[in-house]
Order: structure tokens, then sequence, then C-alpha cells
């Protein structure tokens, strides 16, 4: 164990208790204040799954009611990597109580997010779809880097500082890890070790020795051992853990007087040698020990202790900020008038830096397709006219891999790259209207059933053909009208002449659609 110069300093820090939220904690529970002044976020976990109600007022966070169920979605898993109906079952009645609570908040103030064991099941789309039926609203599946950096938000807007911090999330099936200073995230990682996971896999019938402690500690080990040199101890001065495993067990310690709720490796020790002298999980008896932890108590308890004595942390404070409270902060930067917050933008911004991206050409297209797609949708959703420039924004990315097929690398970049703010779901999206941009269409039917893509899609395609001699458009380009399944693209005569080239690639982009049953599109 490493002792670190300003060890005193942090000592004094950590004797400060977390912020308290305010609010009520329960099963049930309808806010009082009217929904239109309430902020809702649904954090669908390995574990757990919890609803966060509360009103945000400039700085000010309310808590106005949590709730939280055990599922233990992660446990539902088979070797196939598929979510079982009996683990689905129970995932899809919590979240029909969950949207009870939701009635009168505006949609675009709730957010629902899933984490680990929807980024790792094969069948998770059949699951998402019939989620998002009974809860009435979107599921967002988020990647674990993008999950560690909402963790980060939640946490330094509920207990700020300006001192360099690691803060630690041990989920039911990924443990996320952040380096961070006041607001900033400078680094965020997630690995594939949860509480969930590691008891299933050590301790799944439920018996505890000290051989199944020892294996489970060498395997939590092997995954975070790549994290060792990147949160090194010189580079924080205080450690937090958030969210369910530290608290269980932060609540255990002080239940038992072991500690006054900090984790220390000492204290850890002290529970794990009494799983130990227990030998199993119906016979562990831990004050503070909630049923609903039972199960997963063992794995959290290994990767704590390893977490501990290999990145050289004295002790580790609980923090009442967690990923459900940064989803809400997120969420509010977004709807900022200006969007000026909204870390996607930044994100775009980086990626085209990243992939050397003519930026001129993205904005041409990106200026086009909106004019054009505003023709179909007047009343366009702001999300989804940002969608749009976004992925005019990055529909050449691909062009660093090949200029042949580059629309289908950059599809494969844009679904797979980490990129703050964005989720899983909506990366799937920019891919999907970055394949579109050209070529046939066939390769994108199941997803054109979608109204709002495919006007998307249109308005892109329209826009990269327009836009095909890299120069800007001259004058103010051909108006576009929808009647029912007709869609006709008209030129104004003074723009007509002189563009043969142009008036060539539009003929066969009629003649691409005319090969779909989805749209017949006639160039005036």
């Amino acid at each position: 164990m490493t002792t670190r110069p300003d060890s005193a300093s942090r000592r004094s820090n950590a004797s400060a208790r977390p912020p308290s939220l305010g609010g009520r904690v329960g099963r049930g529970l309808v806010p009082r204040a009217p929904g239109h002044q309430l902020w809702a976020s649904i954090d669908i976990g390995s574990n757990s799954f919890r609803l966060e109600l509360a009103r945000l007022t400039g700085e000010r966070y309310q808590r106005v009611s949590y709730i939280k169920e055990s599922v233990r979605l992660g446990a539902g898993l088979d070797a196939q990597g598929m979510l079982t109906e009996e683990a689905m079952q129970r995932g899809l009645a919590c979240l029909k109580g969950f949207g009870d609570q939701l009635v009168g908040i505006p949609p675009e103030r709730i957010r629902a997010v899933a984490t680990q064991t929807l980024r790792e099941a094969r069948n998770r789309n059949a699951f998402l779809a019939r989620a998002e039926a009974v809860l009435g609203h979107p599921v967002e599946v988020i990647a674990g880097r993008e999950e560690a950096r909402m963790i980060f938000a939640g946490v330094a807007r509920l207990q700020p500082s300006n001192q360099p911090r690691l803060v630690i999330d041990i989920g039911g099936r990924s443990t996320e890890m952040i380096l961070g200073r006041g607001r900033k995230p400078l680094l965020a990682e997630s690995f594939g070790v949860g509480s969930v996971g590691l008891s299933l896999r050590f301790f799944g019938e439920g018996r505890y020795t000290a051989e199944a402690f020892r294996a489970a500690q060498v395997a939590a080990g092997a995954e975070l051992e790549e994290a060792l040199t990147l949160f090194r101890p010189e580079l924080w001065q205080e450690a937090l853990g958030s969210s369910g495993t530290v608290g269980a067990v932060s609540q255990i310690l002080a239940a038992a007087g072991q500690t006054d709720g900090r984790i220390t490796p000492a204290a850890l020790r002290w529970c794990i040698e009494r799983c130990i002298a227990a030998g199993s999980q119906d016979k562990l008896q831990l004050p503070g020990l909630k049923d609903d932890r039972r199960p997963v108590v063992a794995g959290g308890l290994c990767i704590l202790y390893t977490l501990l004595t290999q990145f050289g942390i004295d002790e580790l404070l609980p923090t009442k900020g967690a990923l459900r409270q940064g989803v809400i902060f997120d969420l509010a930067e977004r709807l900022q008038p200006s969007g000026a917050r909204d870390p996607r933008g930044a994100s775009v911004a980086e990626l085209q830096l990243r992939f050397g991206v003519d930026v001129a050409q993205a904005e041409r297209v990106a200026a086009q397709a909106e004019r054009l797609y505003r023709h179909l949708a007047p009343k366009p959703s702001a999300e989804l006219l940002r969608e749009l420039r976004w992925a005019a924004a990055l529909h050449e990315i691909g062009m660093l891999v090949s200029h042949h097929d580059h629309h289908r690398h950059s599809a494969y970049l844009i679904a797979h790259v980490d990129a703050p703010g964005f989720s899983t779901n909506q990366l799937q999206r920019l891919g999907a209207l970055a394949l579109g941009q050209r070529g046939g269409l066939r390769k994108l039917e199941p997803q054109l059933a979608d109204p709002a893509l495919l006007e998307q899609i249109v308005a892109l395609r329209l826009a990269v053909i327009l836009c095909h001699a890299r120069t800007p458009v001259q004058g103010t380009g051909p108006m576009l009208r929808r009647d029912g399944r007709q869609l006709t693209l008209r030129s104004p005569k003074s723009w007509s002449e002189g563009q043969a080239r142009t008036r060539f690639l539009l003929k066969e982009e009629a003649e691409a659609w005319a090969r779909t049953d989805l749209l017949e599109l006639s160039v005036a």
C-alpha cells in the first residue's frame, strides 16, 4: 500500500460527510411538485434499476423522490450472452412501475440509460423494444466511458472540490474509474468486472471459502491491471466511491463499528474474514447488510479489496453523486437554448479533427441537408435536426481508411467510436445515416421503416449530390416537396442551367428510389 505525502490533507477532507440530497426514498412515490418542474432519470443497471425525480434550479439540485429496485438483470445473462425471459420479465415489471411515476413530466426532461448488461446482451434489441413500450420512453444504451463520464458529472456537482480526484463506481457487471478535477473528467475508463458477474462466477452456489476469495481477487486484478499506470496514486488527492457496492459496504462497516463509513483495506479484510467464517451466503451475518445485497456482496468485496490494495488507496469515501444525477445534469445541459454546453458538439468537432475531415465540405453538406429536411419536415424536432447535421459533419470520416466505399467505413467508425455525450443507440443511428449517404438502399431497408430516419436519409443523400463538386451551391438550390410517397425536386431554371452533371446524378438517385417500395423521386 502506498502512503502519499498529502495523506493528512486527504484524511481531513475525508472526514466531511457526503451531502444530503433531501427528498424521499421508497417505492411508488408520487412527486408533489408539478410535473413540468421535474427532471427524471432511469438507471437500468446490472443489479438494480433506479428512478430519480428531481428539481434543478441553477446550481441547486433537490431530489423529490428516489426508487430503487433490485432486479439483478445481469444475473439473467446465460452462457450464450442472451437475457433469459425470466430476467426480462423482472426488468419489464420494474420499468412499468417507473413509467407510472413519469406522468406529467415533459418527455424532453426524461432520460433512461442502460449499462453493462445491455451492452453485452445479444438479444438486447428485443428487450429494449419491450422496455420502451412499458416505460413509455426511449431507452439508451451507453458505452462504458460515457457511463463513467456521467458518473463523474453527478459526483462533481453534488460534492464539489478543486482537488484532483479518483472516482470509482462498482456496478453489477462493470467497474468505472475516473480521474478528474473540478467538474472536468480528465480520464474515464470502464472495466468488465462487477459484483454480479464476479459473485456468479466464484460464489455461484453461495459458498464462501478462502480459495474462492483469492481466486476472485486474482480475476478482478487481472481485469483492472491495465489501469495501474493510468490511475496511479500520485495523480489524485482523494478517492471517492459512487453507487451501490460502495454504499452497501460503507453501511456494513459503519453499522459494525469498524469505521465511520469510510472503506479501508483493514476493514475489507474484516468483512472477508467474516464471510469465510460464515462459510455460506445464507449463514452470513453482517450488520447493515440488506437482503438485496446478500447475493452479490462477496464479489463486491473482492473488487473493492483489489482496488484499494493495487491502487494504493488508503481509504475510499462514499459519495451521494452517481450516474442517475449525472444523467439529469447532462440532459439539462443539452437543453440549454444555445446548446453550447452539449458535449456532443465538442465530440463531433474532435472527431472531425482526428479523422482529418474536410470541414468546409462537411458544412456545405450540412447546410443543404438541413434546408432540404425542413422542406420535408416544416417543424422538425430539434434533436432530429441536430442528428442530421452531426451525420453530415461526420459523413466523410471513412475517407481516412479508404476513398473506396468510404461511406461504409464512415458508418462503422461512427457506430463504434467513443464519443462523449452520445449513447450507443444514437451513434448507431448516425452510422446508419452515414451508410445511407450514397449507394443502394436495400442495405438499409429495415431501418428505413422509421419515417424520421427515412426523411433524414433523403435530405442527406440529396445534399451530398448537390455538393458533389465540393464548391458552394449556387443560388438557393432545388426545392423539395413531398406528397405521400411522391417526392418532387424542383429546380429554378437559373440554377439548373450549367448543372448537367448534377442533373445526371439526380436522375440516378431517382432510379435508386424507384427500385424500392419506399418513395418515388422525380426531378423537375
